[in-house]
């Protein structure tokens, strides 16, 4: 019938346009789907649920006839271009008559096409029907998956930025009715602020300030209600206001104890780091600690390169960030490889002398093994090396023996740390030969190594 109707409308165009409308905006009708609009994006066949069941058409079917129906509006929507009164009777009509989201998305993109060819200045009416169906599949997506939804998203910016700055702005203003917060951030309010859309829209200084106001606004509001995944992009568009860039930072330390995770956490501290905000970074990396859990088997763990950098991160700031971290990173930490390397690297430089600034707070000194912080790291690191001692001997099999040996000289060189290190090992062998003296092959190798 679409088909028909199609063919009835070109053909009548020319002579009786009043006509030809008439007959295509009533075949435009699908009475199948009509009991139904009401339930959302009926691009899948699950959404049905109130039709009769001898009404409705194979599913199959059901496509075929949809896509004829959108191939209608199409041929309509090009013929109306520039007839302001009968492009708005052709949008009605899709509105109430689609109800694919991928069929409105294909109008909206033609509509774009035809208003935009090169040959002419755009066709702004037109412009505006596409916008309006962007907005209405973005609405329609919003709460149902669609695989297409980020090229959706995209596609809406591109189509807002040619339309014009206000209609950026409302999208802006309106964002939860059409965005996820992710996307908001991520894909809108990333596109307003690039250069390429200042450029295209020829904006003035105070029209620019006025755009990134309003994508500012957006980020914040997008990193309030989804930290997790917006505090990173927030931070990031709100730099150049001080203002936003405060209230975005505290926003994270607001949400740091509850809702976001040790990666994301360590993710903002480098990123402040990298802006040249050290304090702050110590600050979000010893929250980030505190989320943190590494067993004494997780020496690959991926956290471990940022455990190093924020440990590294609080040596450079002196002697007090280092005394706050250590206990932090004790609580934390029961890896005894990644405790002895974080102990080896404290050791190795004074605290605080990497920055001039914070080298007069400290004696240029390197930090002693038996007093506060490195004491407690010391006994924490040998403690991890019993514990994972025993805990590998409990299930151990010959062929993991030699590496055993191996992890027992990574112990002897942490023991030797302390002052009476070489009695504390002794005794730690001894314990050993006594306790698993069953392990008889292991325990002369044992011997062999370390007497």
């Amino acid at each position: 019938m679409h088909t028909f109707a199609r063919y009835l409308f070109t053909s009548l165009l020319p002579h009786d346009a009043e006509l030809a409308y008439k007959i295509a905006l009533r075949a435009m009708r699908l009475p199948v789907l009509e009991s139904t609009a009401s339930s959302g994006d009926l691009s899948r066949p699950h959404h049905i649920v109130s039709v009769v069941p001898n009404r409705y058409p194979r599913w199959f079917t059901l496509s075929h006839i949809e896509s004829q129906q959108c191939e209608l509006a199409s041929t309509m929507l090009t013929a109306a271009k520039g007839d302001s009164r009968r492009l708005e009777t052709v949008l009605e009509s899709i509105q109430k008559n689609i109800h694919s989201s991928s069929h409105i998305f294909k109008l909206a993109q033609d509509a774009f096409k035809i208003a935009t060819l090169m040959d002419s200045l755009p066709d702004i009416t037109l412009l505006k029907v596409s916008l309006e169906l962007g907005l209405q599949v973005m609405r329609i997506t919003l709460s149902t998956l669609n695989w297409r939804r980020r090229e959706m998203v995209r596609w809406l910016v591109t189509c807002a930025t040619e339309v014009g700055v206000y209609a950026l702005d409302s999208i802006m203003q309106s964002w939860f009715t059409l965005f996820t917060p992710t996307e908001a951030t991520s894909i809108v309010a990333t596109t307003v602020m690039s250069n390429s859309t200042i450029v295209r829209l020829h904006l003035d200084c105070h029209q620019q300030e006025n755009l990134a106001s309003s994508a500012r606004t957006l980020a914040l509001q997008c990193a309030m209600k989804d930290p997790q995944n917006c505090a990173l992009s927030a931070l990031t568009l709100c730099e150049k206001d001080h203002i936003a860039f405060e209230t975005a930072y505290q926003i994270v330390l607001d949400a740091a104890a509850t809702g976001m995770s040790y990666t994301q956490l360590f993710t903002i501290a480098r990123y402040m780091e990298h802006r040249g905000y050290p304090m702050r970074a110590y600050k979000l990396a010893t929250l980030a600690m505190a989320h943190l859990n590494l067993s004494y088997n997780q020496d690959t763990h991926p956290a471990i390169n940022d455990v190093l950098w924020a440990c590294a991160l609080s040596h450079s700031l002196g002697k007090n960030e280092l005394a706050a971290v250590i206990p932090l990173v004790v609580k934390s930490v029961k890896c005894a490889t990644v405790l002895s390397d974080i102990l080896r690297r404290c050791t190795l430089t004074t605290p605080g002398m990497v920055s001039a600034l914070h080298s007069r707070r400290n004696s240029g000194k390197l930090m002693s093994l038996d007093k506060a912080p490195l004491r407690q790291l010391l006994d924490a690191t040998i403690g991890a090396y019993i514990n994972t001692t025993h805990s590998r001997l409990t299930h151990i099999s010959p062929r993991h023996y030699s590496e055993f040996i191996e992890f027992l000289g990574k112990a002897r060189e942490t023991f030797m740390m302390a002052h009476d290190g070489h009695i504390q090992f002794t005794q730690f062998i001894d314990n050993l030969k006594q306790i698993y003296k069953g392990k008889k092959k292991l325990m002369m190798l044992v011997r062999e190594r370390f007497g």
